[in-house]
């Protein structure tokens, strides 16, 4: 017999982490029969087993309207507590609904309480798990004290309340042990360290007939040497290093491709990486309207490719990150068996280099070291094999589903009795 799972968060739709990596649980525990029931403001889960409520988005104007006078500000107006705690008691009654429409067991927070993107959210969480005692695993992706946007507040008492609780009933689960320690030390809370994970276990299927075209549809030539930034266009992912590596490289045939939009935070950084691209020599391309979560053709008849498809096509993947809060676009690059410069963020330093993976790594700025090793990977095939060959098997051991079902059985075994995963 399966236990009724029920997943609560922002939004579940997409590529953001959060979307994808709630995918892979449900997918795990679906493989044990356990039924996942999805609560968002936003989702593109199966409609037959959701419930959307728009006041659970971010991005819902109410919403909006309360971040925009909870932070950056040290005090907030009367009328500011009475909404946040007005729309709490109705999204505190949808979360009653939720749980008796599904007779759920368990509930799965996603990012919802930790990063107050939705302050009456996280409120009627915390309210709802008090009153209800309902076993809750909360699944924290990013704390508000990891972002400067969060730190002039309005509504400390709210963080210290909901962001997260401290309840009985909460069995907390963090992505690295930066945060976990953080959590232990700010809140004196335990947490499970549950990695982010790729299905190694399953290769990834041979590049196919549809992804070979990907590099004539972005203009690339045959011999052409395509380094793919698998990330948005965000400051910290620090792609003026991939543009300064292209530009030492000193080879016309190297491409850089950015696989994804700016997002939103505005493109005042692309600009700066096209100024700086276009001062360094370096063939810069932006990808983003040809790459999507799906294969298919746009307006003008063009096929848009998968991330997958373009890292089927990649030579080289540039990850130089300032702060990951852990980094898939990594595991991604073993997964596909790609060979792949690291900026050592202090995630990666901390929870995958100790794994011994073999990556060209940088400090901070780029060295003559770190471009020779690049030349020789590109132009030594079984240097290059042997590399990827044994990252892959780095992930099998420490990043794959079989590390989540261990992971996921403990939890639910933990609240159900039920050790069946």
């Amino acid at each position: 017999m399966g236990v009724q799972i029920g997943f609560v968060g922002t939004r579940f739709a997409g590529t953001d982490g959060v979307s994808l990596e709630s995918a892979k649980w449900a997918k795990v525990l679906w493989d044990h029969r356990h039924v996942s029931h999805w609560y968002s403001g936003k989702s593109d889960r199966d409609p037959s087993v959701s419930m959307v409520v728009p006041h659970a988005f971010f991005d819902h104007p109410d919403i909006q309207w309360i971040n925009r006078r909870a932070f950056g500000t040290r005090t907030r107006t009367p009328d500011v507590t009475q909404r946040i705690y007005t729309l709490a008691d109705y999204l505190k009654g949808t979360l009653y609904e939720f749980t008796r429409r599904y007779d759920l067991d368990l509930l799965i927070v996603q990012n919802a309480l930790c990063i107050p993107m939705n302050l009456p959210l996280g409120v009627a969480l915390t309210n709802f798990i008090a009153e209800t005692g309902f076993p809750t695993i909360a699944h924290h992706h990013d704390f508000y004290w990891e972002r400067d946007r969060f730190s002039v507040s309005a509504v400390t008492d709210m963080l210290w309340m909901a962001f997260p609780p401290a309840l009985p009933q909460i069995q907390n689960v963090t992505i690295n042990s930066f945060a976990q320690e953080d959590l232990s030390h700010r809140r004196g809370v335990s947490s499970m360290l549950v990695p982010n994970v790729l299905d190694f276990e399953t290769p990834p299927p041979e590049a196919d007939e549809y992804a070979s075209h990907f590099r004539k549809d972005i203009g690339l030539d045959e011999n052409d040497i395509l380094f793919l930034q698998p990330t948005r266009v965000v400051p910290r992912k620090g792609i003026e290093h991939a543009i300064a590596l292209v530009a030492a490289l000193k080879d016309d045939r190297c491409k850089l491709v950015i696989s994804h939009a700016s997002g939103d935070e505005g493109d005042e950084y692309l600009q700066v990486l096209k100024d700086l691209a276009e001062a360094s020599g370096v063939d810069l391309r932006l990808v983003d309207k040809q790459v999507g979560d799906k294969r298919g053709k746009d307006a003008e008849g063009n096929r848009i490719y998968t991330l997958a498809d373009a890292y089927s096509q990649a030579d080289f993947i540039t990850y130089p990150s300032i702060y990951e809060g852990f980094g898939n676009a990594l595991l991604e690059a073993f997964y596909y068996r790609k060979p792949v410069l690291v900026n050592r963020y202090s995630i990666y330093v901390a929870d995958i280099e100790p794994k011994g993976a073999r990556v060209i790594s940088m400090d901070g700025y780029l060295t003559k070291d770190v471009v020779a090793k690049v030349e020789k990977i590109i132009h030594d095939k079984a240097f290059r094999d042997e590399m990827v060959d044994f990252n892959y098997e780095i992930g099998r051991a420490f990043f794959s589903y079989g590390v989540l079902r261990r992971k996921l059985r403990s939890l639910v075994t933990h609240f159900t009795g039920q050790d069946n995963l």
